[in-house]
Order: C-alpha cells, then sequence, then structure tokens
C-alpha cells in the first residue's frame, strides 16, 4: 500500500508551492530597472521594423 497522507497538508504545500512559482514570474516581470524595460522595449521594437523590412509585396496587380 501507498503512504498515508495528510489530504490538509498536501493541499496546502500544493498551494504554496502555486504561490511560490507566482511570485517568482512577478518577480521577473515586474522587477526589473527602467533601463533594462526601456532596453527591452527597445528591442522588441527593432525586431518589429525589421520584420517589416523584410516583408514582400507579392500583390498581384490585375
Amino acid at each position: 500500500m501507498g503512504e498515508v497522507v495528510n489530504l490538509r497538508k498536501w493541499v496546502k504545500a500544493r498551494e504554496r508551492a502555486r504561490r511560490a512559482a507566482e511570485a517568482a514570474a512577478n518577480r521577473a516581470a515586474h522587477g526589473r530597472t527602467k533601463a533594462e524595460k526601456a532596453r527591452e522595449a527597445e528591442e522588441a521594437a527593432r525586431q518589429g521594423r525589421r520584420l517589416d523590412q523584410a516583408k514582400r509585396d507579392d500583390a498581384p496587380e490585375g
């Protein structure tokens, strides 16, 4: 047979782990400096411009 587990403790531990993971994600998303945010925004804009420049105009003329 398996090990006997207190369900209440198991549920609380699972919830604690979920909250810890969510907190880590929030720290990663919101715990950046203004310079890091600006650099990331500039990088995203640069990637967008690069993608737009690579587009082809293959519209049929007819």
